[in-house]
């Protein structure tokens, strides 16, 4: 039977490979309420206008990133709105759309309705969730997390930050994993108490800097992919409020040679399946401990089998952070 997995969308930080980080670092489990505005404004679908979709832009796609209106630079929707309002001619506007990393040019048609200009397009400059982080490095204040990439859902396009930040989140509840389907957590945000700044985004998780001071915990060893052995693990993570708790876990394999999915691991502890159903969304990052080393962060739900898992090398996101 062919194993479906998903990644689990916002959640936890990242690590790194090689002498530019710490060989202790702080490890994390706190639950992370993340924003990120985009570079440029994305095209995340289509409405109608006088009864028709996308009549007068059948060259933009879902997906596109809107960087200029004319020759002006546009980075909010509300950036979009005003331009197009001032730059319009003859019901037409020029548009440079960043598309698979390559500009190009295209010409909008606008569509009035009830005497109002609309573009049929539904757009987006910025996206929030929830993750975990995965570490902070106590030297140079960097920290990781989710250990995988952030993707809008509506384009499956990764997000290209802007700028960006994460900031205190309380875990209030958790909708369960099931055979087929992947549980979540649900969070409260507090948007006033930031932690640090995002500075990219990339396929081992979320970058930046940490600018509070630094949690009063104990700095775990960097453990290298050789130092990993199946058995007995743990991960960090939060299932109420902000209290990080340690759950066992069992690793059954470990792949060196697969770019992402490197420990593959089935959730034992007993009371955290009793909550969750197994892994769930919100817990990207949380960090895999085992005899007293970090050796790395969950990244994936197998949702047909939502007690099992995989991780990512602590390594690898680390060396990534370090980038």
């Amino acid at each position: 039977m062919i194993k479906k997995y998903f990644c689990l969308i916002l959640v936890l930080i990242s690590s790194i490979f090689c002498c530019g980080y710490s060989n202790y670092i702080i490890p994390g489990g706190e639950n992370l309420g993340i924003e990120i505005s985009t570079k440029g404004i994305m095209i995340i679908g289509f409405y109608r206008v006088n009864g028709n979709f996308n009549k007068g832009n059948p060259s933009l796609k879902v997906g596109d990133n809107i960087i200029k209106v004319e020759n002006t630079s546009v980075n909010t929707i509300d950036d979009l709105i005003k331009t197009i309002e001032k730059e319009k001619k003859d019901d037409n506007v020029n548009l440079t759309i960043k598309r698979n990393n390559k500009l190009k040019k295209i010409n909008l048609k606008l569509e009035k309705e009830d005497n109002i200009y609309k573009t049929g397009l539904y757009v987006k400059d910025s996206i929030t969730g929830i993750g975990t982080l995965t570490y902070i490095d106590p030297e140079t204040h960097k920290f990781g997390a989710l250990g995988h990439e952030i993707i809008e859902s509506n384009t499956n396009q990764k997000i290209e930050v802007k700028t960006g930040f994460i900031f205190k989140s309380l875990v209030t509840s958790i909708d369960r994993s099931s055979s087929g389907i992947a549980g979540g957590k649900k969070a409260k945000f507090y948007y006033d108490f930031e932690y640090g700044d995002i500075s990219k985004n990339t396929k081992y998780g979320i970058y930046g800097t940490y600018n509070q001071s630094l949690p009063q915990k104990e700095k775990l060893k960097v453990a290298e992919p050789s130092d990993i052995k199946l058995g007995n693990a743990k991960i960090y993570t939060v299932l109420n409020g902000e209290k990080i708790e340690s759950f066992d876990i069992n690793i059954n394999k470990i792949n060196p040679k697969n770019d992402i999915k490197n420990i593959y691991f089935n959730i034992t502890s007993q009371k955290l399946l009793l909550k969750t159903g197994g892994v769930v969304q919100g817990m990207s990052g949380s960090p895999i401990i085992q005899d007293d080393k970090i050796i790395g962060a969950v990244t994936h739900v197998i949702v047909d089998n939502p007690k099992t898992g995989y991780g990512v090398f602590i390594t690898k996101m680390l060396n990534e952070g370090e980038k």
